[in-house]
């Protein structure tokens, strides 16, 4: 396997007007209205002599043979290095051992095509390029068709292509390299015609991950491995309170502490630069800082959820309404009331935040891994004072995101660049653990008031939701578009505004609650609330109605068969209804995100007030997809990500300072609590789903719902807790 190198730091600056020139040299190619990646200097100086024609921006083809493709999503352990690249390979017929990939500039050839901007989020990587990538594996094949035709004067129509080379009638073959310069010359196709899926030969099979090579051999650069000559590295005392201001600090004895070259207010806090990280950061912790607190000196999240729960008391703004819900509730045979509190939580990617920046009087280069690519050069050319186009970043790969490198005020590029502004030398600003998770933009906390009513025979025949919570929209670019027309954040409500169970009066309400904390996307966003205060509250009608959890979801899904064919296949590969070790219960939830459907049966037992997950079978219909593997790789780590969350995370707040700082107090769950987790793939000809996210919701319900099983005790607080059990 030949993979070409990503998102490497190069020691040489190539402005892209020279750039430009030299790749049209090395190559005698033919641009066709693009310009050339930059991001990965390093990875195309290594190529230079073999460059051949890139017939668009997704894909380059050297005279050596080797494929590289040009991937417009940042690589953060989801897997679009190698689904992408399958996409186009297969169109190609390119040969899987000569496929590399490139993380791509910052260019509008490289936007969403949803977003309109260049991102990585909402779970959309490989369905929104699913047709963009095979149109351009399509059109290179075409020309190299075009260009082998002209050279031994036949039809093309006679040809075929295999595994990389162009073949005729009488086996004569030329290879992609052979072709390569030639293939430039021709015209790219207007139109292509992709191919039946039953030709695919790579889409649709379990293929080895091209980044897992680099990523074993220590090879991979991630941000906080980028090192430049000359740079220096940045540790930043930021405020224990979120809005506190700089009054004054005293840097006396860290400024003649070994190693420190600088120390200077910016706007975030204060900024220590030194040699190395470790001196920036005992110098950093040397500070003595004088801080303006501010109104959030005081923020308690016990008094907010408390508050929270006042307002759940009200109506809030109408999301969705269906028949009479009041009337439903008053003609019900029986009723059940329940509350629901998820936490403030952290992203806790393994990378912690980090920027490195070299800033000159006319440009400006970045290297880190973001998602947000379009928005971060525009925040930081802002800082910078330059035109965006004189801005340069390099994304590197991403040691966790979750949405936490997605963030719309870009605050840790653009604090790297007043950094590097005052420091007057090429800085990689570091933020420690400590840092990252007390820095801000969380899972916003949020609470769901539901009321609901079964009939004499145990049907569901009323529902009422009111839920509170933080928006993750509000004063973001977002906002204007996501809530046009709305007088709620929709971000806040999915999951439940669009609830498939047919039940005849259905009312969803929302409140708008505010406050100084950060917050915004997390890990399936407000599915990630959503589907555990729903999913849950579904079990406690069906105990109301004396139905069995499984039975009761299928009589209300009667005209949603692709929830059906999740919720059914999950439950028999699991065994619903065969019986279990003594001390052990079966919880279920299905779920629909992300355009993907996705049903989980957990297994749990507690002893002495402790609950232990031992298996998880999870079921995902994604429509047609691209990977197998790293779909079970998304659906096990969704898995482990939510009842990480679930069993053990949450952020609290007392005088306006966050209590938690590190692992030891938000644990992630250790491989001996880990589960069994088993996964199956619904074979499915419906256009392509998303897979990063879609494996979180179902998984917090599931087991609360094995744990009610087990005990008569359900759980409607998170983290789960026996003593808090109802």
């Amino acid at each position: 396997m030949n993979t070409l190198q990503s998102g490497r730091p190069s020691g040489r600056r190539m402005e892209r007007r020279e750039f430009l020139k030299f790749s049209i040299a090395a190559s005698g190619g033919l641009l066709i209205g693009l310009q050339l990646p930059g991001a990965s200097m390093a990875a195309f100086a290594e190529e230079q002599s073999g460059m051949g024609f890139m017939p668009n921006a997704f894909v380059r083809i050297g005279t050596d043979d080797r494929i590289t493709v040009i991937v417009n999503h940042s690589e953060m352990g989801q897997g679009v290095y190698t689904s992408l690249p399958m996409l186009l390979a297969d169109e190609l017929d390119g040969d899987w051992n000569k496929v590399g990939y490139e993380s791509a500039p910052v260019d509008a050839k490289y936007n969403h095509p949803i977003f309109g901007m260049q991102i990585t989020g909402g779970s959309s990587s490989v369905y929104s390029g699913f047709e963009q990538f095979r149109n351009a594996g399509a059109a290179a094949r075409a020309m190299l068709i075009a260009a082998a035709a002209q050279q031994w004067k036949v039809d093309p129509a006679s040809l075929r292509t295999e595994s990389g080379a162009v073949v005729d009638g009488a086996n004569r073959k030329l290879s992609y390299g052979q072709l390569a310069k030639a293939a430039a010359k021709m015209t790219p196709p207007a139109q292509v015609t992709l191919k039946d899926p039953k030709a695919f030969k790579l889409i649709g099979k379990a293929t080895k991950r091209l980044d897992t090579p680099e990523k074993i051999n220590g090879k991979a650069v991630f941000g906080i491995d980028v090192k430049n000559p000359g740079m220096l590295t940045a540790v930043v005392a930021r405020a224990p309170v979120f809005g506190a201001k700089v009054k004054s600090f005293d840097d006396s004895h860290a400024r003649s502490m070994p190693g420190v070259r600088k120390i200077v207010a910016v706007p975030s806090g204060v900024a220590v630069v030194a040699d190395t990280f470790w001196q920036a950061k005992v110098a950093r912790d040397a500070v003595r800082i004088d801080w303006d607190e501010g109104e959030m000196s005081t923020f308690s999240t016990t008094q907010m959820m408390q508050q929270f729960r006042e307002q759940a008391k009200t109506p809030g703004k109408s999301v969705r309404t269906v028949g009479d819900p009041d009337a439903g509730l008053a003609k019900a045979a029986q009723k059940i009331e329940a509350v629901y509190e998820v936490p403030y939580l952290s992203h806790l990617m393994m990378e912690p935040l980090n920027c490195a920046v070299d800033l000159r009087a006319d440009s400006c280069e970045i290297w880190t891994g973001t998602q947000f690519q379009t928005v971060d050069r525009a925040a930081a050319a802002k800082v910078a004072g330059l035109p965006n186009e004189k801005v340069q970043i390099h994304t590197t790969f991403l040691g966790g995101g979750f949405g936490r490198r997605a963030t719309p005020q870009s605050d840790f590029v653009v604090e790297a660049v007043h950094v590097a502004k005052a420091a007057g030398a090429p800085v990689k600003v570091v933020w420690t653990r400590e840092d990252d998770m007390q820095g801000g933009w969380y899972r916003p906390a949020f609470l769901h008031a539901i009321v609901g009513g079964v009939d004499a025979n145990g049907n569901a025949v009323s529902w009422r939701s009111r839920l509170v919570g933080q928006s993750i929209m509000a004063g973001t670019m977002f906002e204007a578009m996501m809530m046009k027309g709305k007088n709620y954040d929709p971000a806040s409500v999915e999951g439940v505004d669009d609830l498939p169970y047919e039940i005849p009066n259905l009312a969803v309400e929302s409140h708008d609650a505010k406050n100084g904390v950060p917050v915004q996307w997390w890990r399936s966003v407000g599915h990630s609330h959503t589907g555990f205060a729903t999913e849950c509250f579904v079990d406690e009608l069906a105990a109301l109605g004396h139905k069995d959890p499984y039975e009761f979801r299928r009589g209300l899904l009667t005209k949603h068969p692709r929830h059906l064919g999740v919720l059914d296949l999950a439950a028999q590969k699991a065994g619903w209804g065969k019986p279990l070790p003594k001390g052990r219960g079966r919880g279920i939830a299905v779920h629909f995100a992300f355009e993907s459907y996705n049903a989980q049966v957990a297994e749990a037992s507690v002893t002495d007030g402790k609950i232990r997950v031992h298996r998880i079978v999870s079921v995902v219909d994604c429509g047609r997809y691209v990977n197998p593997g790293i779909i079970a790789a998304q659906l096990e780590g969704g898995a482990i990500f939510a009842a990480s969350a679930a069993l053990h995370q949450e952020l609290t707040f007392e005088k306006g300072r966050l209590q938690q700082t590190n692992f030891h107090t938000f644990p992630v769950m250790r491989m001996n609590e880990c589960p069994e987790i088993e996964t199956h793939i619904v074979e499915s000809n419906a256009k392509s789903g998303g897979i990063g996210e879609p494996g979180v919701p179902c998984t917090a319900p599931a087991i609360a719902n094995a744990v009610f099983a087990v005990t008569g005790k359900r759980i409607r607080k998170l983290p789960m807790r026996m003593t808090e059990a109802v």
